[in-house]
Parts: C-alpha cells; sequence; structure tokens
C-alpha cells in the first residue's frame, strides 16, 4: 500500500496548479490531505473520481475556508471516522481517519502557534491528542498518522535549529512533545530510512526560502510499531509544487 500526505495549502488552488495530473502520475493508493480549505461541495470532485479515487472522504472545518483534512482512496475502506469526538478540535477539521483490513490511516492538521493564544491552543491539542491516540492503539494497533505536525522533531529537521530555538515550530516543548508522541509507540517513517540533512517538507514563501532550501521538516507519516516489519520506503517528493509543502510517501509491504 502506497500512502501520500501532502499540505495542499488549499485544495482548489493546487488543482488550479496541476495537483490532478500529479496525483495521476504519483499515483498513490492513499491520499491525505491537510488544510484543504473547502467543503467537498466546492471542489471539483468528478476530476478527483476521474484521477482514479472513486473513495473520498472530507472533513472540514466549521469556519468556511479553513484548515480541513481530506482523505481520497482506490480502496473502499471498512470504516470511515471523522474527527475524534473532541468538540474543540473537530470545529476546526483537523482529524479523519480509514480503515481497512490490515491498516488505519489518519490524516492530520495539527495547529500551529502563530501567537501566544494559538500555542496555547496547540498544547493543548497535543496533550489531548496524545490520549486520544493512545485508547485508539489499543482497539487499532496498525495505525498510520499522516500529516502536518506543524513541529521540526530534530536540528537535523530545520535549516538554521540556532535561529529557530524561540520560534514555534521548533520550541523544546514542542519537540519534546513530538519525542515523547514517537516514544509512545510510532516510527518516523522517512527517518526509517533515511538519516540525511537538507530533506525538509515546508519552505516559507519569503526570501526565496524553496529555491534556497532554507526548510522544515514538519510533515510525517508516523508508522505505528506492529507495522515496522512491513515498511518497504519513505521517501519526500519535493518536486511537486503546488503549496508551500511538499508531499512525502510511505510504502507498506502486507
Amino acid at each position: 500500500m502506497k500512502i501520500i500526505s501532502y499540505n495542499v495549502n488549499g485544495i482548489r488552488a493546487a488543482m488550479r496548479k496541476g495537483f490532478i495530473d500529479w496525483l495521476k502520475a504519483a499515483n498513490p493508493d492513499v491520499i491525505c490531505l491537510q488544510e484543504t480549505k473547502a467543503n467537498f461541495d466546492q471542489v471539483e470532485i468528478e476530476e478527483i473520481e476521474k484521477a482514479g479515487y472513486p473513495f473520498h472522504y472530507w472533513y472540514s472545518a466549521v469556519k468556511k475556508g479553513y484548515s480541513g483534512v481530506a482523505i481520497f482512496s482506490k480502496i473502499k475502506p471498512n470504516h470511515v471516522e471523522y474527527g475524534t469526538g473532541i468538540e474543540y478540535m473537530d470545529a476546526e477539521g483537523r482529524n479523519i481517519r480509514v480503515d481497512f483490513d490490515h491498516v488505519s490511516v489518519m490524516s492530520l492538521y495539527l495547529p500551529s502557534g502563530t501567537n501566544i493564544a494559538r500555542l496555547e491552543h496547540k498544547f493543548t491539542y497535543m496533550a489531548d491528542f496524545q490520549k486520544y491516540v493512545d485508547n485508539l492503539k489499543k482497539e487499532i494497533p496498525n495505525l498510520v498518522i499522516c500529516g502536518d505536525y506543524n513541529i521540526c522533531h530534530e536540528a537535523i529537521d530545520i535549516h538554521d535549529p540556532v535561529r529557530n530555538k524561540n520560534v514555534s515550530g521548533f520550541l523544546p516543548v514542542e519537540r519534546k512533545w513530538l519525542d515523547g508522541f514517537m516514544k509512545s509507540g510510532f516510527i518516523d517513517s522517512f527517518r526509517h530510512f533515511n538519516k540525511e540533512p537538507d530533506n525538509y517538507t515546508w519552505w516559507s514563501y519569503r526570501a526565496n526560502a524553496r529555491n534556497n532550501n532554507k526548510g522544515w521538516r514538519i510533515d510525517y507519516n508516523l508508522v505505528s510499531e506492529p507495522l515496522q516489519k512491513n515498511l518497504k520506503r519513505a521517501v519526500i517528493l519535493p518536486e511537486a509544487m503546488h503549496s508551500d509543502h511538499c508531499p512525502h510517501l510511505v510504502e507498506l509491504e502486507f
């Protein structure tokens, strides 16, 4: 099973930039999207279906044009779970999960900490999400949580760790949470295969950051430990240019 995760920073804008042609070429079995910024009735659904994804599931924020996640699949899932059941999380449309025979795949969009109020919101979300996943794993041990975590894990995951040490996304408390989340039973699939620096998934639109590869790796496909034997490969796909993020792939073999 080939799974791609991609923060598209607006699905309608991404589609205008050639997202559908790219999707056909990349040809994942499942693609998890974040920051869709649209309800499904605002999107040219027939283009997605013609690309080979008859099963598409959307979970949008209450606020129009904000946040939102989706999953497109070639395979019909056994079950779709919209949200977490935690009201303030679900109002922002940040979690959707599809369950298949051998694996469950979640698309996650963790909040960013753009100001003090949002940083507090992010910390609350992280704590509640950890509890939610701890319980979920008891029911679903084979879990892949794909998405934009809005946190760099280690210094290798950011172009300038010294100057960014006090910036949200690389704060010690955020990094400690992500480290603990991984250690609670998840594998960073990309780092499982690749230990090299200068591999990023997000670049600022400012200062020609992408061309200079001054980026951050804040997007992850975290795979629960029981699936370690099924890991086949994991790569970042920086050539896709529909967003300020790029897609990242994990492949599992059953």
